[in-house]
């Protein structure tokens, strides 16, 4: 189930599995006022260069008809991957009924197809593709039933974990508790592997009311009985938050973490840095700057509410 961004967990059954570089229904922000650049399908994207150009010009299309076209073109193995992914996800908030229908359609062909599903992309399988169908459907069921409808399905499905990346970039968009309710599973899941996944769940809101949640949990993850190399969700939730304040306060969980030595063990490594160190190289992947310049050049809470 391809809801992880690039760690694998196991515990007898697999928690989460790694996104690779076809996960659908990605987590992708660019050009939005008060919000850092967030990218899972780019090592560094940053705006005014020709790759985030493309990407921006995507996001403006307010045509479904182009945004499938383009999407479908790329399944087919005729255009750009990432296009196509950004394509799904900007169609997903458009809403359109007709092209949530679309999808439903697509999503069942997939699920009996019984060899390759793109005949002219064999390297492309039916889960590169479900999780943004599925985000489709869900946000279009959002506009017609509400967000405590949605949120009810989605919750239903989290303890039988029958649920994938595109139920979750939906869950992060919910109001209706939806957040206080992830955390309230996470404080009280009694397994490591439910603790992390709800932990990843939580990294995919946007609400900066989380922000001291996730940096306490970064800062000292064996005070919620969390495996130490998975929090590094709390970071990718405080980059995906992306506001000034997320950034300072990951900046200073970290920095707490460090005088406490919480990262110590070896065995958190990664290549020549340790995971503090490898953690931070992962921010100017994601978002394209260091910490420290994001909050330099992002505006402070008052002056972003008052845009």
């Amino acid at each position: 189930m391809k809801i992880g961004r690039g760690i694998a967990v196991a515990f007898g059954l697999v928690a989460l599995l790694d996104a690779g570089a076809l996960a659908a229904q990605v987590q992708f922000r660019l050009g939005v006022p008060g919000r850092a650049t967030y990218s899972e399908l780019h090592d560094g994207l940053r705006a005014g260069t020709p790759r985030a150009d493309s990407m921006l010009r995507v996001l403006r299309i307010q045509s479904p008809r182009r945004l499938w076209r383009i999407a479908r073109t790329a399944m087919d193995g005729n255009g750009d991957w990432n296009a196509g992914l950004v394509a799904l996800t900007r169609l997903a908030e458009l809403r359109n009924a007709a092209y949530a229908d679309s999808a439903r359609r697509l999503r069942a062909k997939l699920e009996q197809a019984e060899g390759p599903p793109f005949p002219h992309n064999p390297g492309l399988v039916a889960d590169d593709i479900t999780p943004s169908l599925q985000a489709i459907i869900l946000e279009r069921r959002r506009a017609t039933q509400g967000d405590s409808a949605v949120l009810a399905d989605i919750l239903s499905r989290l303890a039988s974990k029958q649920y994938d990346h595109g139920d979750a970039w939906e869950l992060g968009r919910l109001g209706a508790g939806a957040k206080d309710s992830v955390w309230a599973r996470f404080q009280s899941a009694d397994s490591e592997e439910f603790r992390v996944r709800y932990l990843t769940l939580l990294s995919y809101f946007t609400d900066p009311a989380l922000i001291p949640d996730l940096a306490r949990v970064y800062a000292a993850p064996d005070s919620f009985g969390l495996p130490k190399r998975y929090a590094i969700r709390a970071s990718d939730g405080l980059l995906w938050i992306g506001t000034r304040e997320s950034m300072q306060a990951l900046l200073d969980a970290r920095a707490t973490a460090r005088a406490r030595g919480v990262y110590d063990d070896p065995s958190l490594r990664h290549a020549d840095l340790d995971f503090l160190g490898s953690d931070s190289s992962s921010v100017i992947s994601r978002t394209g700057k260091w910490l420290t310049e994001w909050i330099q050049e992002l505006p402070a809470k008052e002056a972003s509410a008052a845009r």
